[in-house]
């Protein structure tokens, strides 16, 4: 649904390369939904639970497989970016392949679409993340900057004030043609808080009860800001990085805490106060636990 058409005064596509399969969107679905029921079976307790959806999800992700997933190109069915990302966001690519599926995610995504939006609405929940969990995050930036169709960017240069429903609503039959369809957004916002500002729940915190805060700085972006209220307070974080120096000023609420990470490149100084709970660097960078505070982290003169 709302694929990026081939030709501008389409509604939907007809080019069948860019069609995602409707067995591949309902497969993918199905096998996250069990693994969402294991977790919350797991909250109650009910192992009886926990392992009947297991079962049936490890014998949804062989069927798949062997069904769409191509092992000498590593891709699934028809090669669609959306085909792609669900199966390795989701966890259905076999061990292994992980790497080959994303490489023909952006193959397709910057030789085929130059650079630009590769999916339709369920696909676009995935890609910003996805290509920046796998080191893109310049493409990632890229999607997000872009000004031509298809784009948010084209979007908002048409005049647009709410997201539409399709990538070219300016052009399309506007009897189908919602101007506000704000599910096209697809991952963009969490991308912006989780990704670029840090702002995560750490895994197996609750409502953000312990933070993980880990930003990521693509090239020709100087300055992020953004806030979240949580349950226990606002969390906020903001950044910035030019001419050779890094600054973070960072909230972490009352009664919660977090662990911040930051790349080996920025030369982070040593952090201090009474919050400052442990430093250690790590392989690729620093890692530093934080206490309930207001703290600035910057980079060695």
């Amino acid at each position: 649904w709302c694929m990026p058409p081939e030709s501008q005064e389409l509604i939907h596509s007809q080019d069948p390369s860019r069609k995602t399969a409707g067995a591949i969107l309902s497969t993918t679905m199905y096998y996250s939904l069990l693994n969402l029921m294991q977790e919350f079976a797991g909250i109650t307790g009910n192992q009886a639970d926990i392992a009947g959806y297991k079962e049936l999800a490890a014998k949804i992700k062989d069927a798949y497989n062997q069904r769409f997933f191509n092992t000498d190109s590593a891709l699934y069915d028809n090669n669609t970016v959306t085909a792609n990302i669900l199966s390795l966001r989701l966890g259905l690519v076999p061990e292994g392949y992980e790497q080959k599926v994303f490489e023909n995610i952006v193959r397709k995504t910057e030789v085929d679409f130059d650079g630009h939006v590769s999916t339709g609405v369920l696909g676009i929940q995935h890609l910003m993340r996805g290509l920046t969990e796998y080191g893109r995050v310049d493409l990632a930036y890229k999607i997000a900057t872009n000004e031509t169709y298809p784009s948010w960017g084209y979007m908002i240069n048409k005049g647009a004030t709410t997201i539409w429903e399709l990538w070219n609503g300016d052009t399309a039959d506007p009897a189908m043609n919602s101007g506000n369809h704000v599910m096209l957004l697809g991952d963009l916002l969490i991308w912006y808080y989780e990704d670029l500002a840090g702002i995560k729940n750490a895994p197996g915190s609750i409502a953000y009860k312990q933070l993980l805060m880990e930003p990521v700085f693509p090239d020709g972006l100087s300055h992020v800001k953004a806030s979240y209220h949580s349950v226990y307070g606002e969390i906020k974080s903001e950044w910035r990085k030019e001419d050779g120096s890094f600054s973070w000023d960072i909230v972490i609420p009352g009664n919660t805490s977090a662990v911040v990470k930051l790349p080996k490149s920025l030369n982070i100084a040593q952090p201090e106060g009474a919050g400052v709970r442990n430093v250690k660097e790590t392989e690729s960078g620093i890692e530093i636990e934080l206490g309930s505070g207001t703290y600035r982290l910057v980079n060695r003169g």
